[in-house]
């Protein structure tokens, strides 16, 4: 059996330096604050608090006095800034650049709608960490749109700008685009509507490469967190591509009958996978079968 792991899979340029600044303070205080898990994946998560790492949620933030604290690639929205400015706590900012210049446009945007009663939406997961750092540049007044069928929450006499959370589909965001393009148009005002490519590329461009690798082999594991919403999405992409597609978070999760007829079998993973999950699992498959 032929056992490959997909070399354009695994941690993005954001999550990667997030870990890499974490393991350096680690190294050289043996303790460190996450503020938020620092990468939805549980395995590596362990790998880091058995370093040092504590992971606490923003209830806690008020608690820390004088703490060091990580703030992750996700972003954060401004007041955690000013909570930790008042608590005295050295903060790490390990946001990711590419979230970072997002932020400072929807702010821009923000100040530029507040005037003339404009407004600014975000497609993105309501709950998820990226998303609140950004609503948190609007104090929480942007319209957050899930899916392209939510574009009714729009009010289409008012001006519009809208973003994308950057590891949002693609495809499903340009669907949305089109669809408020119709309703601006509908009322003589596609000037007021305007929209921004925010969805990362590096993070986006793994879609069609996934595909293609899914295809050349008999069968497929994506090696996910079970929150991590970009796995969710990619392995929607394998299973399409592959129906022999298996997702899992550990190498405990794997079953031999999934390996029963396959000659060929691909690894591949989130941004949020770590490169040591998928070639432990790669050795667990060379012993099951």
């Amino acid at each position: 059996m032929k056992i490959t792991i997909d070399s354009d899979s695994g941690f993005c340029f954001g999550v990667e330096k997030a870990i890499e600044i974490a393991e350096q303070h680690l190294e050289n205080s043996g303790k460190l604050y996450s503020l938020g898990q620092i990468v939805h994946n549980e395995e590596e998560i362990e790998r880091l608090e058995r370093k040092g790492m504590v992971t606490i949620e923003h209830s806690k933030l008020n608690d820390s006095n004088d703490a060091k604290i990580l703030l992750r690639a996700h972003g954060e929205p401004p007041e955690t800034f000013k909570i930790a400015k008042e608590k005295k706590l050295k903060i790490i900012d390990a946001t990711c650049p590419i979230v970072v210049r997002l932020q400072k446009r929807v702010k821009k945007a923000y100040d530029e709608m507040t005037p003339v009663d404009g407004q600014v939406a975000l497609f993105g997961t309501k709950n998820h960490p990226e998303t609140i750092g950004l609503a948190g540049q609007t104090e929480y007044t942007a319209i957050i749109i899930e899916t392209p069928d939510e574009a009714e929450k729009i009010d289409t006499s008012r001006p519009l700008r809208l973003f994308a959370q950057t590891t949002k589909n693609k495809y499903e965001y340009k669907k949305l685009i089109e669809i408020l393009k119709r309703k601006y148009a509908e009322r003589n005002g596609l000037q007021d509507f305007i929209h921004y490519n925010t969805v990362c590329k590096l993070v986006s461009g793994r879609g069609e490469h996934l595909k293609k690798f899914c295809k050349e082999n008999d069968a497929i594991i994506f090696i996910s967190g079970k929150q991590s919403s970009n796995g969710k999405y990619l392995y929607g992409l394998c299973k399409s591509s592959n129906p022999n597609s298996y997702h899992i978070s550990a190498p405990a999760d794997l079953k031999k009958e999934w390996f029963k007829n396959a000659e060929t079998v691909g690894i591949s993973g989130a941004t949020s996978t770590p490169k040591w999950l998928m070639e432990n699992v790669a050795e667990k498959i060379r012993s099951i079968v």
